[in-house]
């Protein structure tokens, strides 16, 4: 199991939120390019960037992304992507993969024309989960059934996923094992990236023992509650 720092940016800033609310930031910087750069520089392979804004108001940071790319980083990014002429600029200006959530959520067809766009490859659905049904719009819609989701992702050629529950991000409290079990019951043939709650070596060990390929991790590396290298090493199992 991969382990892939979080490197979310609102504002300029590096944030996390808790609980996806835009009401409860906690700042952890003021420059995302150097933060990518640092997690790479500690051994991990790619960082997952989420402009935040874009996730929330549908816009996109090209800048952001330019950045990124002119400074040699791997990153896959997130955030207002949700058209195949977005998809493609964000793969032009350097990222290895696009993350689209609310494509992903609500307009499969579109999610299969970014698939076009860009190569299935580099597409992951974000399938961000609460009360059992997946949103879109910066974790602000009522969201759609998981079963509804994962089908029409599957459809659209998508074969990776970014399961988070919104309940556990950014609390350190534990991932939603049951929900990534659903989740791989669902959709049995689509590679699978955890997302919220880790907070321990532990969880990462609870986690290597699934069938997820990757998970994101993001405020328990900020309050440094362990490296990139003890991570790395208790995602191998």
């Amino acid at each position: 199991m991969d382990v892939i720092p979080a490197v979310d940016v609102l504002d300029g800033r590096v944030v996390r939120l808790r609980r996806g609310s835009y009401d409860d930031v906690t700042v952890y910087g003021d420059d995302p390019v150097a933060q990518a750069a640092s997690w790479l520089a500690a051994g991990a392979a790619m960082v997952h960037v989420v402009d935040l804004a874009g996730a929330r108001d549908g816009t996109h940071d090209v800048g952001l992304w330019r950045a990124l790319g002119a400074a040699g980083l791997t990153f896959q990014v997130g955030g207002g992507i949700r058209t195949a002429g977005t998809a493609r600029n964000a793969v032009v200006a350097g990222a290895a993969r696009v993350v689209v959530g609310t494509a992903a959520v609500w307009e499969p067809a579109v999610l299969g024309e970014i698939c076009a766009a860009v190569g299935a490859g580099k597409v992951v659905a974000a399938v961000d989960v609460r009360a059992g049904r997946a949103t879109g719009a910066g974790w602000r819609d009522a969201g759609r059934s998981l079963a509804d989701v994962l089908a029409g992702v599957a459809a659209a050629g998508v074969a990776r996923a970014l399961v988070t529950g919104i309940d556990r991000d950014g609390t350190m409290e534990g991932p939603d094992v049951a929900l990534l079990a659903e989740a791989a019951r669902l959709a049995p043939g689509m590679a699978l990236i955890a997302s919220g709650g880790v907070g321990t070596l532990g969880h990462l060990e609870t986690l290597a023992a699934t069938p997820v390929e990757a998970v994101i991790v993001g405020r328990a590396l900020y309050e440094g509650a362990f490296t990139i290298g003890e991570a790395l090493a208790a995602g191998r199992g």
